[in-house]
């Protein structure tokens, strides 16, 4: 049986793209009949990677410059939230759906020059699931029961269960020369940009691979610069260091900038979820009623106002607007401060309690921390605030798992299967929550998977299993003489490629 992604109900909800000024279009058409293919492109971001291997714990920044750009997949995620071929140029399901069969682009090269070959996916899949790997779809793959390179051009992928979501999760696979070495400090993969410079602590710089088997780019490289604070990366684009700010971390900077027909501000859909994380396996966050009461004591509209003034969005649950199993849970222990004391007190906590928050020390989450702290002295806890970096959190939080609570932005799209694995660093553990996540992947159509996967949100929520403060907004300000740059915040995924600067 031949399989399209449509057949095997694989078809993604298309996401809005709000476009905050109509001179997006104007100068978007203009900077394309114009463009200078030699322009080098310049994305000033806060998210530097820690390293540049995505299954050893780098971090959100590689995603947004690697993915797309510099490595590919069988399958990719487009800016619009579509799941199509990439690698692949097509597969056949077996009838009991436990078979993929993938069949590669031909004359595809890696940037050291080798030829694509199946082993080279079967390499790149196994690296993924390997025991050391710290993917964080490292779960999602598990059902793989074997993979096999039929010849070059051929891969077989055979599954325990049945899964829904193959070339939806294979679409974070990056194909890797199996050839390649030390992949922390450098790359083979087979997109449109190869890796020119990694200066650390300043900037990644990628130039168009002229051998490149799909579409070349439409300008002459990128660099992305990357910066401390929010401040300085503002400065940066004011002062023409930068084309494009990726996402924004502060209305008060967009009055820089609106109004203003040297620069275009484009609001997106987000995946981006603000959450408090509790360690659900200690004291005093094992105990639900605890988890509840503080997200009782927590005036979340306020928060978001407070970050974010208009922009934002109040979601109540892990789930943002985008995922299909979404539902509106803000009602679930909203914010209602007579009812956490009581439920402290329920839960042998009547004087409240003292917690250690770790928070990461780029912004928003010190504010976010100081806003805690306020609003849960008024129910009688007190929050100690320990500032690490995105590197102490890594080893802390994430592999450690030492911990009480903490602040940390998720980017990740569709990823309430984190809640389903209960060694995931937040340590959840509902038996409920595990088999519906597990069963809702082996569904045979789409409304199965999402009448078990909103039943799973709802438990989740009632359970408080962390707190869910707000969903980001996509925010993405670039000067005027540039255009195509994807403006959502998938996976905070940038793809560089179409982006085309206006000739001087």
């Amino acid at each position: 049986m031949t399989a399209s992604l449509k057949e095997t109900g694989l078809g993604f909800r298309s996401l809005t793209i709000t476009v905050a000024f109509a001179l997006w279009g104007a100068t978007g058409a203009m900077a394309q009949d114009n463009a200078d293919p030699s322009a080098v492109i310049r994305v000033g971001s806060l998210y530097e990677p820690q390293n540049l291997d995505n299954t050893a714990g780098a971090g959100q920044g590689i995603n947004e410059a690697f993915n797309g750009n510099v490595y590919e997949g069988l399958f990719q995620l487009t800016d619009d939230g579509d799941v199509v071929a990439k690698l692949a140029s097509g597969f056949e399901m077996s009838e009991d759906g436990l078979t993929y069969t993938f069949t590669l682009q031909p004359d595809v090269t890696f940037h050291s020059g080798d030829p694509l070959t199946a082993a080279d996916v079967k390499s790149s899949i196994e690296r993924v699931t390997a025991e050391g790997s710290q993917s964080s779809r490292k779960r999602t793959l598990a059902n793989i029961e074997s993979i096999e390179a039929k010849d070059d051009n051929t891969v077989v992928v055979t599954l325990k269960e049945r899964s829904i979501s193959l070339p939806y999760n294979l679409s974070y696979v990056w194909i890797v020369n199996d050839a390649a070495r030390d992949l922390t400090s450098g790359e083979d993969g087979t997109g449109p940009y190869k890796l020119d410079n990694w200066r650390r602590g300043s900037s990644i710089t990628l130039s168009p691979y002229e051998n490149y088997w799909g579409e070349k780019p439409k300008n002459g490289g990128v660099t992305f610069s990357y910066f401390k604070e929010a401040t300085a990366l503002n400065n940066a684009l004011l002062t023409g260091a930068v084309d494009i700010i990726t996402s924004v971390q502060s209305p008060d900077s967009l009055m820089q900038f609106q109004d203003n027909p040297s620069f275009v501000v484009t609001d997106g859909q987000s995946t981006t979820k603000e959450v408090l994380a509790y360690n659900d396996r200690v004291a005093p966050f094992d105990n639900v009623k605890v988890r509840k009461a503080v997200a009782r004591a927590i005036d979340r509209k306020r928060l978001l106002n407070s970050i974010w003034g208009e922009y934002g969005t109040l979601i109540g649950s892990f789930v943002p607007p985008t995922d299909p199993w979404y539902v509106d849970l803000n009602d679930v222990d909203a914010y209602d401060p007579e009812s956490a004391r009581a439920l402290l007190a329920e839960a042998g906590y009547p004087d409240g309690f003292t917690f250690t928050l770790d928070t990461p020390n780029y912004d928003p989450h010190p504010i976010v921390a100081q806003f805690l702290q306020n609003e849960l002295a008024k129910v009688g806890i007190k929050v100690n605030i320990n500032i690490i970096t995105a590197n102490e959190w890594y080893t802390k939080i994430y592999q450690a798992h030492d911990f009480q609570a903490t602040l940390q932005e998720h980017v990740n799209h569709r990823d309430i299967v984190f809640y389903g694995n209960p060694n995931f660093y937040w340590g959840y553990d509902n038996p409920q929550v595990v088999e519906l996540i597990a069963s809702a992947e082996a569904s045979g159509s789409e409304a199965e998977r999402d009448e078990k996967l909103t039943e799973a949100n709802r438990i989740i929520a009632e359970d408080a299993a962390s707190g869910w403060l707000y969903l980001y907004p996509q925010i993405v300000v670039s000067t005027a003489s540039v255009s195509g740059y994807p403006v959502n915040g998938l996976n905070s995924q940038f793809f560089a490629y179409d982006i085309a600067k206006q000739a001087r």
